[in-house]
């Protein structure tokens, strides 16, 4: 498939401001229910939550410039019950609503507790929206992980890997982001994060690599004899049959050398994975001032990683198209 940089833009901003929110509300309940020291810098979650309502935002104007009729965009939500894309239409805004609502609570101090727990644990209004928004964000991350694993004919994306990888890797950058945030503002969950940023990206690593094994031992159910129904062994194409490209020559073969290709693959681990990973283990021995650049390094060194990630989650989708186009693009 063609890589559009206007959806790798949408679901790598996007997967880092989910995971943002999610490392933030996990910072929330490891404190409030008393499995960390208190968190003293309230205002954390406030400036964390307009990152990410921001990191959203990015991303949905990123997608605009995939349409060919931006102005009848409203439009895309019409088909949510057969559609994972409308379904995402209406599940990105919501969990952006969501997340703007939770970090509103906190900058408004709504954090008298409702009621109390058993164990004394008190339960205020932004721990209710915080759970609110867990739902909106993993809805988001299924749904934006189906609109490509839905499609059968494309073997590559056609596997529970792929809603596990969009969401594996979102979560990853997002603490990663949550790490050099909670270090620059000086709150007591750095390590905590870094941790976190660490276990997640390893475990993207693994569920990457797997996927990539898979997909390399993919049978394609098509060859040129079934798809024009004559079964020889020599079968050679020597026209398009038109002078010029067209739609399919330019939407669903990246047209790429397969050298390059394979090259992406590589750069995609050392940048999203390996290199993140030495800098957030580097973080965690790091005590000086300007601790906060170790992880904000290891974020923009993740972030072009990713956006290499997902290029070629594209480019090595194999349309059956191109058993006939790809001879000649």
């Amino acid at each position: 498939m063609h890589p559009a940089f206007s959806v790798i833009f949408l679901t790598t901003l996007i997967g880092a401001a989910q995971g943002l929110f999610l490392a933030l509300f996990t910072g929330q309940i490891f404190t409030q229910f008393k499995l960390m020291p208190e968190q003293q810098h309230p205002d954390f979650y406030v400036v964390g939550s307009v990152i990410a309502v921001l990191l959203m935002g990015l991303g949905l104007f990123a997608s605009f410039f995939h349409l060919g009729h931006p102005e009848r965009a409203w439009r895309s939500a019409a088909k949510w019950k057969t559609s994972w894309l409308s379904r995402e239409v209406i599940a990105l805004p919501s969990a952006m609503g969501a997340i703007f609502l939770y970090g509103a609570a906190h900058y408004f101090g709504l954090t008298t507790p409702l009621f109390t727990m058993p164990g004394g644990t008190g339960i205020d209004v932004t721990l209710l929206l915080g759970f609110g928004a867990t739902v909106a964000v993993y809805t988001l991350f299924i749904c934006t992980g189906m609109i490509y694993g839905c499609i059968k004919f494309l073997q590559e994306w056609h596997s529970p890997l792929t809603v596990v990888n969009f969401t594996l890797m979102g979560t990853a950058s997002g603490f990663a982001v949550a790490t050099a945030l909670s270090a620059y503002i000086g709150t007591e969950l750095t390590t905590f994060y870094a941790a976190w940023a660490i276990f997640f990206t390893v475990i993207a690593l693994v569920f990457r690599i797997v996927s990539l094994i898979r997909n390399s031992r993919i049978k394609p159910k098509s060859d040129l004899r079934s798809a024009i129904g004559v079964n020889h062994p020599n079968i050679r194409q020597i026209a398009q049959g038109s002078m010029g490209g067209s739609f399919n020559t330019r939407e669903y073969f990246h047209g790429a050398k397969a050298g390059f290709v394979r090259s992406m693959k590589y750069i995609f681990i050392v940048l999203a994975f390996l290199v993140p990973l030495a800098l957030l283990v580097m973080s965690l021995n790091v005590s000086i001032a300007t601790a906060w650049l170790i992880p904000a390094v290891a974020v923009a060194v993740q972030y072009v990683g990713l956006i290499a990630e997902r290029w070629y989650f594209f480019a090595d989708a194999n349309h059956p198209q191109n058993l006939y186009y790809q001879q000649i693009s």
